[in-house]
């Protein structure tokens, strides 16, 4: 045998299960796999072990809008408000956000791959053919690991720009330069109002830039309307401005860190210090090597219920998180990771050799059915399942109930209280497939909803949970009173 044959065997080694992609989902798929039996699971991560989520996004972002909300509660509340009239700290409130990151240092990270028994591979991987994944390190020498039981696809997503003339040429940010900024900019133009773009337009509004916010349509138009219209009533109300109905077509900007100006359809100039492009993600699969078993690079990868991607024969390649196209959303990702995990342990025992029917463990029915999602605005946006258009849209024989919310609690929490709630009830089943929440602290509301959507609790029976009193929970007898029951 040649020494360059020897090392290429020595370079190829068959494992498990090979996880691509590091962050909270990857890191799931490895573990319940791992637990489940599958001794040799290797995780491969090219940037920091925890991924988006604990470094750029879910917790640098949220840390960064707390203290403002937090300061926000208190001057609602006569008593409290004379000890929040004090200046932020806004050095302090970057601190503690960088200390949510653990200052961009995934070591401890490490250590929790590392004591949950998984092998971790740094560098970038891409497919070779079936259950073949070549991993590329940075000094550029490359292992290639051939999976017995499965390759799963656990990459994210990355930002998704627009075709603005000179975006290309200009220096902006994205979200990771908006999460991980160590100085609060002057002025901020955010491009998307989106999550992203509503929430950030809310941090640095409040740390103290002048912020213009801008929707190609709408504010928060993926939920109901009216969580939007009230999300842009309170960014108005503390000095943002906010233009819907406009996009933007020239961006450019003086030198690196000169000032940019921003062109819009109606011929409206908006200037700032920093161009903030939230307009959405798209799956970070441009350089997998989908190409290698027979997909397209760069398109979401449709799975089944257990995660196997579609088209590709044998069984062995799985996805799961924002890769799908599907609910991206850290908590989402968790939840297909531990059923795509589960069923690769299960299928290496012989088990589960079946598409999981819907609700069983091995299934990530939630994904279509049933997903979460908390946005950290104030008022903050709670919702679950459908609005009542895509209820209508999917055929179900919708009755939308909608109130403001105005109860004991919401009164209690503060003076003023601007909230809002509605249930989508499927008539023929007489359950809800969806509910939204919009108002101070009402995050807490969510998972009631969430329980109620998932077990298809008939109306009926859940006017007998009853809500606590004085609190704002009590919005769901209001709800159902509403309704009629």
């Amino acid at each position: 045998m040649s020494e360059s044959t020897q090392q290429a065997a020595a370079d190829e080694r068959e494992v498990d299960v090979v996880v691509i992609g590091g962050g909270s989902t990857g890191e799931n798929v490895a573990d319940r796999a791992h637990r489940g039996g599958l001794e040799q699971v290797v995780l491969v991560e090219d940037e920091l072990v925890g991924g988006e989520c604990s470094y750029w996004a879910c917790m640098p972002s949220k840390a960064l809008l707390r203290p403002t909300a937090a300061l926000a509660a208190a001057r609602r509340v006569p008593g409290a408000a004379a000890a929040a009239d004090g200046e932020l700290d806004v050095a302090a409130v970057l601190t503690r956000r960088t200390s949510f990151t653990s200052d961009w240092d995934d070591s401890s990270q490490v250590q929790w791959v590392e004591g949950a028994g998984l092998e971790l591979l740094r560098g970038r991987a891409r497919l070779d053919g079936p259950r073949r994944v070549v991993v590329t390190a940075s000094d550029g020498t490359t292992t290639t690991l051939v999976a017995r039981h499965g390759v799963v696809a656990a990459v994210g997503s990355t930002p998704s720009e627009p075709p603005i003339d000179g975006l290309d040429g200009v220096p902006h940010w994205t979200s990771r330069e908006a999460t991980s900024a160590t100085s609060v900019p002057p002025r901020l133009l955010v491009l998307g109002a989106g999550v992203v773009g509503s929430e950030m337009a809310t941090a640095y509004r409040r740390l103290g830039a002048e912020v213009t916010l801008v929707a190609g349509s709408a504010v928060l138009s993926a939920f109901e309307p009216r969580a939007g219209e009230l999300v842009a009533d309170a960014l108005r109300a503390e000095g943002a401005e906010v233009v819907t109905g406009s996009r933007a077509t020239a961006v450019e900007r003086d030198g690196d860190d000169g000032e940019v100006r921003l062109t819009l359809d109606d011929g409206r100039v908006l200037v700032g210090d920093e161009l903030l492009v939230a307009t959405g993600r798209k799956p970070r699969t441009g350089d997998l090597g989908l190409e290698t078993v027979g997909l397209e690079a760069g398109q979401a990868l449709d799975i089944d219920a257990s995660g196997l991607v579609a088209g590709v024969d044998g069984r062995w390649f799985y996805a799961a998180g924002d890769v799908t196209g599907l609910a991206p959303l850290t908590h989402m990702g968790k939840y297909a990771a531990r059923a795509v995990g589960d069923v690769l342990a299960a299928r290496a025992r012989g088990e589960a050799t079946d598409e999981p029917a819907p609700w069983t463990p091995y299934a990530t029915t939630a994904l279509r059915q049933a997903v979460p999602q908390v946005v950290f605005t104030d008022p903050e946006v709670t919702s679950v399942g459908m609005t009542a258009q895509q209820a209508r849209d999917a055929g179900i024989d919708v009755r939308a109930v909608e109130l403001d919310l105005s109860v004991a609690g919401s009164a209690l929490q503060a003076d003023g209280y601007t909230g809002w709630a509605s249930l989508v009830v499927d008539e023929d089943r007489h359950v809800l497939v969806g509910a939204t929440f919009v108002g101070q602290d009402v995050a807490e509301l969510l998972h009631s909803a969430t329980v109620a959507v998932v077990g298809e609790v008939p109306l009926e029976r859940l006017w007998h949970a009853v809500p606590s009193y004085p609190t704002i929970s009590e919005v769901w007898l209001r709800l159902l009173e509403s309704y009629g029951l």
